[in-house]
Parts: C-alpha cells; sequence; structure tokens
C-alpha cells in the first residue's frame, strides 16, 4: 500500500471509533468509520420496509450505497446497531463494502497521506498489510455502560441490563460469523480501554502507533 494504514479493530463501545478520530486529527489522517458503512445499509433496509436479515434486501441497498448521504444521526440508534450486525453477515453486502473500503484505503480522501480505519475485520480482511494494527477492548460492563450513556438520552426507558444483553448478542453474532468473523489480527497490539480515561487510552494508542 503506498498510503498510510491504520486498522483498528474490536467489538462495539470498546472506544475503537473516538480513539482512531483522534488518531486521524492528530496525525493528519482520513478517517473511516467501516460500521458507519454496515449501519447505514441496515438503515437503508428499514426505511425500505425491508427485513436485516434478508439475503436480497440486504444485498441491494448495499449496491446502492451513497457514502456521501449517510445519516450519521439516523444511523446511531439501538434498532439500527441490531440490524446491523444482521446485515454485515451478509457475503454479498461484505463484498460490496469491501471495495468500497480496499478503494479508499489505496486513495484516502481530500489528498490525505494515509487513513485510520476502525471496524472488526480491518486488520484481517480489508486491510491484512496495514502498517499499525490495533485491537481495542474493554470488558462487557463497561462497553454497556458506555453505550447506555449514549442511547438513554434519546430513549430513557432503555437500561444498561438491555442494552448488554444486545451488545452480547451482536458480539456472538459478529464473532462466530462465516464471512469475516470479529477476531484480533496475529500481528495487532492489543489495547484494553477498561480502565482507561478517553485521553490515556488515545495516548496508549499513540504510543503504540509510534513504535509500530
Amino acid at each position: 500500500m503506498s498510503a498510510l494504514v491504520i486498522a483498528i479493530d474490536g467489538p462495539a463501545a470498546a472506544g475503537k471509533g473516538t480513539i482512531a478520530k483522534e488518531l486521524a486529527h492528530q496525525l493528519a489522517l482520513a478517517y473511516l468509520d467501516t460500521g458507519s458503512l454496515y449501519r447505514a445499509v441496515a438503515h437503508a433496509v428499514i426505511l425500505a420496509g425491508g427485513d436485516p436479515a434478508d439475503d436480497a434486501d440486504a444485498a441491494r441497498a448495499a449496491e446502492t450505497l451513497d457514502i456521501e448521504a449517510i445519516d450519521q444521526t439516523a444511523i446511531r440508534t439501538r434498532e439500527v446497531g441490531t440490524a446491523a450486525s444482521l446485515v454485515a453477515a451478509k457475503p454479498q453486502v461484505r463484498a460490496q463494502l469491501l471495495e468500497t473500503q480496499r478503494r479508499i484505503a489505496k486513495n484516502p480522501p481530500a489528498g490525505k497521506g494515509g487513513v485510520v480505519m476502525d471496524g472488526r475485520d480491518i486488520g484481517t480482511v480489508v486491510c491484512p498489510e496495514a502498517d499499525v494494527k490495533l485491537y481495542v477492548t474493554a470488558t462487557d460492563d463497561a462497553r454497556a455502560h458506555r453505550r447506555w450513556l449514549e442511547l438513554v438520552k434519546s430513549d430513557p426507558d432503555l437500561t444498561q441490563a438491555q442494552v448488554l444483553a444486545d451488545l452480547t448478542e451482536r458480539d456472538r453474532r459478529d464473532s462466530e460469523r462465516a464471512t469475516s468473523p470479529l477476531v484480533q489480527a496475529e500481528d495487532a497490539t492489543l489495547l484494553d480501554t477498561t480502565n482507561l480515561s478517553i485521553e490515556a487510552a488515545i495516548q496508549a494508542a499513540l504510543d503504540i502507533v509510534g513504535r509500530r
């Protein structure tokens, strides 16, 4: 790869998105939240009245996805998050979005010299030759609490137990799917953010990038 690629993988609400954004900012690189692509596909299926678990509905939404038109607010709901892990298990969807992700990795937007990409299979499938690979994780309880703090603002009746159940089920689907399962790349550096502040987690990630 001619462009610098930093791959950040890990389960939901571990902090990889926050870390990836800040790395991109501080290193003057482009940033791509690959999870937003799957969320956008799921959102499109829902808006069309389709079924995220249906192969044809999911594939159709992936084929017609317009990255520039993604509504970052609308795709952050609990419903879309659940649907996203369903469409992400579809080989047709992953194949379609794989091309998009690799194109961005090879030619970062805005003339940037590289890109920070976060997701679940960046270091293993999308960009196995990435210059730096991190696997960001945290305990289930810590992740559930973080995600609950995000979602409860728009859903006051939501409990942390419900969020934990959602995350646990999503982890199971993501880890057990046949195509591009969630797994730590052998050459990725593990970063556990359970007991780290946002600032400390970002600094730890910067230190890892600096060493690599």
